[in-house]
């Protein structure tokens, strides 16, 4: 997209990012992916699911591990998301 044409959708439609899911897996979705300063392998993210359980979590893309390892949002899916934000930030 280029500069010009997401002005003139955020002039028209200010809320348009903002209500982009972000990575799914199944009724899971992260968005606001951040890699730890301190440890390039660690992503953070925020989780929600379709009941509108929301969560931030941190994943350790060498093991695969989140943390915390329970929570309203589903491991599996999760675990998925999770995964996958890994695989394209290039850490797994």
């Amino acid at each position: 997209m280029t500069l010009l044409a997401l002005v003139a959708l955020l002039t028209v439609w200010p809320t348009a990012l903002a209500a982009a899911p972000g990575l799914c897996v199944g009724p899971v979705c992260g968005d606001e992916f951040t890699r730890s300063a301190q440890y390039h392998w660690q992503l953070r993210l925020r989780l929600s699911d379709q009941q509108g359980h929301r969560e931030r979590l941190v994943v350790d893309c060498r093991s695969g591990a989140l943390s915390p390892s329970q929570g309203l949002v589903e491991r599996g899916y999760a675990g998925a998301v999770a995964r996958r934000a890994c695989r394209l930030a290039g850490e797994g």
